[in-house]
């Protein structure tokens, strides 16, 4: 059963990639149940309108607040992490949803290859940094939007900055992959303590993503247009792990149209999860929470 709009009222949930897209579309609909709403945008003049369209869709109570970040910046990662608990004292809902694929090879200011450091590394720096908060408001959920893209990849611990070959869609494959990992040994180090974790494929959806590769991936995206789903389509499972009120089973998840779905063999690795989480720690070693 789903929590009813009096359940949701009052929720805290923060929604990472929510200036369009799914994230757009699931905090429009949790607004609509009466939770209060975060959303994470790199374009502020993009992120401030996706908050007016929010809020005008929302519940008169619900609360609706926009940051700015680039998360290709481990720092900017962190200093968007210190904003958002100095004006929320309480989240309830961490969706980690912001993602891009890229076609050609490019390395961040920190010197990491860039799909990996905003599919990845971002998540898995941001969770850390804030979990604490939703470890004190108890239960609460991490969801984080992953892909059957996952399928046929295999992490690169031996090329994570793709040095020795790239490409785009390949690159996006492993880090889909990284989603689900993290999903599953996150759910491992906070089992039992009230927090559950979880991720999700939200399909091809008729949206924005891979619009910023060049002419012929925008063609690409146009031609797939009638088979693609709505963003409201995509972002149904999202709003439902949000929502459910029965938890039993969830906890390190992967799941697709609203049911629990067998990932990959890679990404049932257990020994892959540790060794990806502690390269990731040290990735981030210079913001990661001591």
């Amino acid at each position: 059963m789903a929590r009813s709009s009096e359940e949701m009222r009052g929720t805290q949930v923060l929604i990472t990639g929510a200036s369009n897209g799914i994230g757009l579309a699931a905090a429009t609909a949790l607004a609509g149940f009466g939770a209060n709403i975060a959303i994470v945008g790199r374009n502020e003049a993009r992120t401030k309108s996706a908050a007016a369209q929010i809020q005008a869709r929302a519940r008169k109570d619900a609360r609706i607040s926009a940051f700015i970040a680039d998360f290709a910046s481990q720092a900017a990662v962190a200093k968007f992490a210190m904003e958002v608990l100095s004006r929320h004292p309480k989240i309830d809902i961490l969706v980690n949803n912001a993602g891009a694929m890229h076609t050609t090879r490019q390395l961040t200011d920190d010197g990491i290859e860039l799909t990996w450091a905003v599919n990845h590394l971002a998540p898995f720096l941001l969770t850390g940094l804030i979990v604490h908060r939703l470890e004190a408001h108890v239960p609460s959920r991490i969801i984080t939007t992953a892909s059957d893209a996952h399928y046929g990849a295999a992490i690169p611990f031996g090329d994570l900055d793709a040095e020795k070959g790239y490409h785009g869609f390949a690159r996006y494959k492993q880090t889909k992959l990284a989603n689900i990992l993290f999903t599953r040994e996150l759910a491992r180090r906070l089992e039992d303590r009230g927090t559950v974790c979880s991720c999700f494929h939200p399909g091809l959806v008729a949206s924005g993503f891979n619009r910023n590769n060049g002419p012929l991936m925008n063609l690409a995206m146009t031609l797939l247009w009638p088979v693609s789903r709505s963003v409201e389509k995509g972002a149904e499972t999202l709003v439902w792990l949000a929502r459910t009120s029965d938890v039993g089973g969830m906890n390190g998840g992967y799941f697709v149209d609203m049911e629990r779905r067998q990932p990959s063999p890679q990404a049932q690795e257990a020994e892959t999860a540790r060794r990806l989480w502690d390269i990731s720690e040290r990735q981030c070693a210079r913001h990661w929470p001591s």
